[in-house]
């Protein structure tokens, strides 16, 4: 999947997973009550800057704060945009 987008210093662009649909017990959670997801994958990295290497790189499937970043549509998804900083962990 090829973007026309790339971000600038330490700043990483993240498609998140998808809200669960269901609970373990099989109940559906209406588009009200479901909750931010946390959880997503890296599709674009910024080169960084003097005092930050980047330590996530493209394909990571990273953990973030559940208000973390600035929400962005492209082309018709969803992505956030925010500072490596801001990622909690590689998982």
């Amino acid at each position: 999947m090829a973007l026309n987008i790339q971000p600038l210093s330490d700043r990483v662009l993240i498609e998140p997973t998808a809200a669960e649909q269901k609970t373990a017990s099989g109940l559906y959670i209406p588009d009200t009550a479901k909750e931010k997801p946390q959880q997503g994958t890296v599709v674009a990295v910024g080169k960084g800057n003097k005092d930050h290497d980047m330590t996530v790189k493209v394909g990571d499937t990273v953990l973030y704060g559940k208000y973390s970043g600035s929400e962005l549509k492209l082309e018709g998804t969803d992505y956030l945009i925010m500072r490596e900083d801001d990622i909690l962990a590689i998982v």
